[in-house]
């Protein structure tokens, strides 16, 4: 690794629905550019690594510079946690790297809730709360441990989360049909935007989602509209929904000592000023061992603050 001080990092906050990166030169940004999911979970670990090297390849097209010039490539990716599973990423971006004659120099792939851990509190002790597509809290201990709550996926849990209430609309909407629960606008509003669904053949909802003609996530903004709207059972899951993430932090409390807290708050959800992000606000005011900071930089602010650790430890 060169002793120079200005060195070109790309840093990439891979999410469950949106993928953003950057590149930078010392501290000046050179290119940036956005994609759809790289959750391996969503889009399996070859597409999502696929996804990965054509936004490198992206950004250095934007910039006008040779990949063989970055120091270092910081990746995170929402639902990798394991290190076989950061290293499997890892190794094949760069064998697909290597397929098409681009040179990639170091590598490095990781949670992207760490990022967005990095980018809130620059290091120091704290926990971010991460709304969108999924759901998870990530902290760093008073004693310098990370530690985390939720984050399990939708598949097991993801309670709060963009697809957990959008999965809990679906299933308020089959009640409803069924004469199971309540009746909600949701149904007519759902409906709408999707033409293949017809409620006088109430089981086209299952042909479209097995037709993935829509996710969970975007019911999401819908149960918000119709909450806004009073509508009781989309309300009731919009509560509960703070409910469970407000239950992170109560999880969370354990790993610190001090009688504060600090809370940042991120993700799509928060970062739209949803009605759910109004009440969580609101939940953990009610708290007084909580103390709600705003994040000092973003996801991919913590993407290139690791590189750059990344670079100092590689030399």
């Amino acid at each position: 690794m060169s002793g120079k001080k200005d060195y070109a990092i790309i840093g990439i906050d891979g999410g469950g629905t949106r993928t953003r990166g950057i590149l930078k030169k010392g501290k000046k940004i050179l290119a940036e550019a956005t994609a759809g999911s790289t959750r391996i979970g969503a889009v399996g670990v070859g597409e999502s690594c696929e996804r990965l090297l054509t936004m490198v390849e992206d950004l250095c097209d934007k910039a006008n510079i040779e990949s063989s010039e970055i120091d270092a490539t910081l990746i995170g990716l929402a639902g990798v946690w394991l290190e076989d599973e950061k290293l499997r990423s890892q190794n094949l971006i760069k064998t697909l790297a290597r397929a098409h004659d681009f040179i990639l120099n170091d590598i490095k792939v990781t949670s992207d809730a760490e990022l967005a851990l990095e980018g809130a509190f620059d290091g120091a002790p704290g926990v971010v709360m991460i709304v969108g597509t999924g759901s998870i809290s990530i902290g760093k201990s008073t004693h310098g441990d990370i530690v985390r709550c939720g984050g399990w996926g939708i598949e097991l849990d993801d309670e709060g989360s963009g697809a957990w209430i959008g999965r809990e609309g679906l299933t308020a909407i089959v009640r409803a049909l069924d004469g199971r629960g309540q009746k909600t606008i949701l149904t007519d509003m759902f409906v709408e935007i999707n033409p293949t669904i017809n409620l006088k053949e109430p089981r086209t909802i299952v042909k479209a989602y097995a037709e993935r003609a829509f996710e969970y996530h975007m019911l999401s903004p819908m149960v918000m509209k119709c909450a806004e709207k009073k509508d009781k059972v989309c309300l009731d899951i919009i509560n509960r929904a703070a409910k469970h993430l407000v239950e992170h932090l109560t999880a969370m409390k354990k790993y610190y000592k001090s009688k504060s807290i600090d809370v940042a708050l991120m993700g799509g959800i928060i970062e739209s000023d949803t009605l759910l992000a109004k009440k969580i606000k609101a939940e953990i005011k009610k708290k007084k061992i909580y103390n709600l900071v705003a994040p000092k930089g973003s996801a991919l602010a913590g993407a290139t603050s690791l590189a750059l650790d990344y670079i100092k430890h590689q030399a």
